[in-house]
């Protein structure tokens, strides 16, 4: 006899539905509903180049132990406004070993997978956590969040941690070394602005010491025996404190002269590149040591405007300068006093010379130049004597042009002629003055 069929399937045992699991489970729903616990963190990826520190805000749903991750946009951070930076799930803390090959991007992670989820005790204010392969550091958590962690598990330090990056101290504006080339206040205006501009002037200085000059006769130090001979004359500008120099040629010396230095502020030796020293007009007397650029020069004479200079103002000179210069003027003096005594003593034409001399005057004016043929005489004239080598005192006439073939020059020339083929230039360069 057949047996009913209804009748053999009441007669099976009923399936289980609700496991003890599923209890738990129920019962956490039931009982942390609409419970989060809700942390800030960053993402510090400043090591990496473009990266950046941004914020997130992490939520742990108590009710089945799921995790969200959510994106802090700021106003015009150029971002697009993704809420999200990880949807709503559970995430895996440890992988079984052979679970490295699990295809996650296409299938969900089960429990076979996986032998240890997130909990709540896995976020904790102060340590980082890694998700997704991302590095988050959590600094703060919600008022909630800090009474579920001293309820649940007795932590009552919960401190908000700083993570504001303090800004770098001001990096100091350092110029860089100097090369040398131009001046240094020029060299670095290239590093002020992107158009460079020129260095302030002192206008009312250029306008006061305009056309003033300031010259001196200077020899170059040197260990070369062609260099004992060279003459120097050096030219300071009162209005820009700058510097120049130049040589006189001599012919048949195997030197070309001409300028030597052009306009430039010199700056003195041992003064430091971001604090320059340059020569001033008190640093220039008879005797003194001027290094222009590793080569040194010793002035040794002035001409009379220099000398005015000094006597109006003695207080910016020391008295080293002074009693130098002084001394120098009086040892000009004496030759010529001297010569004028025993040439009006010993020499009865004198007054022929004078006669001569007014004469020379009146018919060549103009060949005026007392001062450039005293200052080639003197350069000849290291004793200053007021007498130069016969040979010496034509090539010099040559140099300038002076008429030498002229009858009057040539009775000139035989007057002021002495014995041992000297010459006095003194009387001479007067036959040449207005």
């Amino acid at each position: 006899m057949a047996l009913d069929p209804y009748t053999e399937l009441r007669k099976q045992p009923l399936r289980k539905y609700v496991t003890p699991s599923d209890f738990d489970q129920l019962k956490q729903f039931l009982t942390f509903d609409k419970q989060v616990l809700r942390f800030y963190a960053i993402w510090d990826d400043t090591d990496s180049m473009y990266g950046e520190c941004r914020t997130y805000i992490i939520h742990y749903y108590l009710m089945d132990d799921t995790v969200e991750i959510r994106e802090v946009h700021e106003r015009n951070d150029g971002r697009d406004p993704f809420p999200l930076l990880m949807n709503r799930q559970r995430m895996p803390k440890v992988l079984v070993e052979n679970a490295k090959n699990f295809p996650q991007c296409v299938l969900e992670i089960s429990d076979q997978e996986v032998l240890e989820w997130y909990t709540a005790k896995d976020f904790i204010v102060g340590k980082s956590l890694t998700v997704l392969g991302r590095t988050f550091f959590i600094y703060d958590c919600d008022p909630f969040t800090r009474r579920y962690y001293k309820e649940k598990f007795g932590i009552t330090d919960l401190p908000r941690i700083d993570v504001n990056k303090q800004e770098p101290p001001p990096v100091k504006q350092e110029l860089p070394p100097y090369n040398g080339f131009g001046l240094v206040e020029d060299s670095a205006q290239n590093c002020f602005a992107l158009i460079p501009k020129a260095p302030k002037k002192d206008v009312i200085k250029m306008l006061v010491n305009d056309n003033k000059v300031l010259r001196y006769l200077a020899a170059l130090e040197s260990p070369i025996p062609e260099d004992k001979d060279r003459r120097f004359v050096f030219s300071y500008f009162l209005a820009t404190d700058m510097i120049s120099i130049f040589e006189p040629p001599v012919r048949n010396s195997g030197i070309i002269g001409g300028k030597y230095l052009g306009r430039t502020k010199v700056v003195k030796p041992y003064s430091t590149v971001d604090n320059p020293i340059y020569y001033g007009p008190s640093d220039f007397f008879i005797g003194a040591v001027i290094e222009v650029f590793g080569h040194r020069f010793i002035i040794l004479d002035t001409d009379e405007y220099v000398l005015k200079y000094m006597e109006s103002n003695a207080a910016q000179y020391s008295p080293e300068a002074l009693a130098s210069v002084q001394k120098h003027v009086r040892k000009l003096e004496a030759p010529a006093s001297e010569s004028e005594s025993k040439q009006t003593e010993k020499d009865p034409g004198v007054q022929e010379l004078e006669a001569l001399i007014d004469t020379i005057q009146k018919q060549l004016k103009d060949h005026s130049c007392k001062d450039d043929i005293r200052e080639a005489f003197q350069i000849y004239d290291k004793e200053a004597s007021g007498y130069v080598d016969r040979d010496m005192f034509f090539k010099i006439c040559e140099s300038l042009n002076v008429p030498v073939d002229d009858s009057l020059v040539k009775e000139l020339i035989r007057m002021c002629s002495h014995g041992e083929g000297k010459i006095n230039y003194y009387n001479f360069v007067r036959a040449f003055s207005n």
